[in-house]
C-alpha cells in the first residue's frame, strides 16, 4: 500500500482541506488567543511535515505578509480613524480639514485604544488567513496538486497553479540570487542591492515563461477531443445550474429564511455541478503516470482541517461573545475551551507524518 511506504508525500488535496479549514475557522473569530492557537498549528504542522523543495520555502514569505497586512491595518487606522467610538485616547493627531463632500472621514485626530484594539483583531484575523493558505503553498506540491484536478477544470488548474507557484520561486530566485551576491562580497541589501538582484529575478521569470509556453505546445495543451453536441449542451446546462444551485443553497443556509430549503439546494447544486464536470472531462482526455492515491492518512489530514472549521463555525453560532471579544470597555480575551481544543486537532498531521528512510 503507497502510504506504507515511509516519505511517502501525502495527497495534494489533503494538504489544502487542511490549511482551508484552519482559514475558516480562523474567518469565524477575531480572538487573538485563538488566531495565536491557530498560527502556532499550521507553524508547527509545516516545520514538522514540510519537504525540502523551493515551494516549501515560500511560508516564511506569507508570514512577512501577513505581518505586512496587520502593520497596514493599523496604519489606516492612526490615519482615517476607527468606527468603534472610544474614551480611552492614546494619542491625538493633528487633524486636518477636509471639505463637506468628505464627510465620514476623517485625517487625524485622536487615536484610542479601543478603535486600535479592534483593528488588531480584525487585522491578525485576515494575516491568519494568508498564513494558512501559505502553509498549503508551503506543504502541497503544486504540480501535484494539478495531476489530480478533473479534466473540466484542466486549463482552469493550471492557470491556477501557475499564479500559485509564482511566489515560491520568486523567492527562491531572491535567495539565490542574494547568496551568490554574498559570496562575491557584493552588498545584497538597501535599495541597491535591491535593484541589482530585481533584474536577474524578472529575467529568470521571463525564461521560465517562455519554457513552460514551449513545454505546454510540445504537449499538445489545449487541444480537446470531439465530442457530440448533445453533451456539449447537457454538460454546460449541469454545470451552470449546479453553480447557481451551490449560490442559491449558501444563500438559503446563511439566511433565517431560507433555512428549510438551502441543504436540498445546496446538495443538489453540488450534484449537478460535479456531474457536469464529469462529462466535460471527456473534451480533454489525459492520462495519469503514478496517480497519487487518497490514503487513511490523508483522509485523516483533510478530516481534522475540516473538524477545526465545523467546531469553530458552531460555537460562533453558539457562544459569539467568546470568539468575539468586545473591546468596549476594555477587556482581557479568554480562551475558550472547547475551540481551543478543536484546533489542536489540526496538529493530527505532525503525529501522523512519516519521515523519509
Amino acid at each position: 500500500m503507497a502510504d506504507g511506504r515511509p516519505g511517502t508525500p501525502l495527497h495534494p488535496a489533503a494538504w489544502w482541506l487542511w490549511a482551508l479549514g484552519l482559514g475558516t475557522a480562523a474567518t469565524r473569530t477575531t480572538n487573538p488567543l485563538l488566531l495565536g492557537l491557530l498560527l502556532t498549528v499550521s507553524a508547527y504542522v509545516v516545520t514538522t511535515c514540510r519537504p525540502d523543495t523551493p515551494w516549501s520555502r515560500s511560508y516564511s514569505a506569507f508570514l512577512k505578509l501577513g505581518l505586512a497586512v496587520l502593520v497596514v491595518r493599523l496604519v489606516f487606522v492612526v490615519a482615517l480613524g476607527s468606527p468603534i467610538p472610544g474614551t480611552q485616547v492614546l494619542v491625538t493627531l493633528p487633524e486636518v480639514p477636509l471639505p463637506d463632500w468628505a464627510q465620514g472621514i476623517r485625517l487625524g485626530g485622536a487615536v484610542t485604544a479601543e478603535g486600535l484594539l479592534f483593528a488588531l483583531y480584525d487585522g491578525l484575523k485576515l494575516a491568519t488567513l494568508l498564513v494558512c493558505v501559505g502553509a498549503a503553498n508551503a506543504l502541497a506540491s503544486p504540480s501535484r496538486l494539478l495531476k489530480t484536478l478533473p479534466g473540466a477544470l484542466y486549463e482552469t488548474g493550471v492557470a491556477v497553479v501557475v499564479a500559485l507557484t509564482f511566489a515560491p520561486n520568486l523567492i527562491a530566485d531572491v535567495q539565490r540570487l542574494r547568496a551568490a551576491r554574498r559570496l562575491r562580497g557584493r552588498p545584497d541589501t538597501g535599495l541597491r542591492g535591491l535593484l541589482q538582484v530585481g533584474l536577474p529575478v524578472l529575467e529568470g521569470a521571463l525564461e521560465r515563461s517562455v519554457a513552460l509556453a514551449a513545454a505546454m505546445d510540445a504537449r499538445g495543451y489545449g487541444r480537446t477531443a470531439d465530442v457530440p453536441a448533445p453533451v456539449r449542451r447537457t454538460t454546460a446546462v449541469l454545470t451552470l445550474g449546479g453553480l447557481l444551485g451551490v449560490c442559491a443553497g449558501t444563500y438559503g443556509l446563511l439566511t433565517a429564511a431560507g433555512g428549510s430549503y438551502g441543504l436540498p439546494v445546496l446538495f443538489a447544486g453540488v450534484v449537478a455541478a460535479l456531474a457536469g464536470l464529469r462529462l466535460g472531462g471527456r473534451r480533454s482526455p489525459r492520462t495519469r503516470y503514478r496517480p497519487d492515491r487518497w490514503t487513511p492518512r490523508a483522509g485523516l489530514t483533510a478530516a481534522s482541517g475540516v473538524a477545526v472549521a465545523a467546531v469553530l463555525t458552531v460555537a460562533a453560532s453558539a457562544d459569539p461573545a467568546a470568539l468575539h471579544p468586545g473591546v468596549i470597555p476594555l477587556t482581557a480575551p479568554a480562551l475558550p475551551l472547547w475551540p481551543a481544543a478543536a484546533v489542536l486537532l489540526g496538529l493530527l498531521p505532525a503525529f501522523t507524518h512519516k519521515e523519509p528512510s
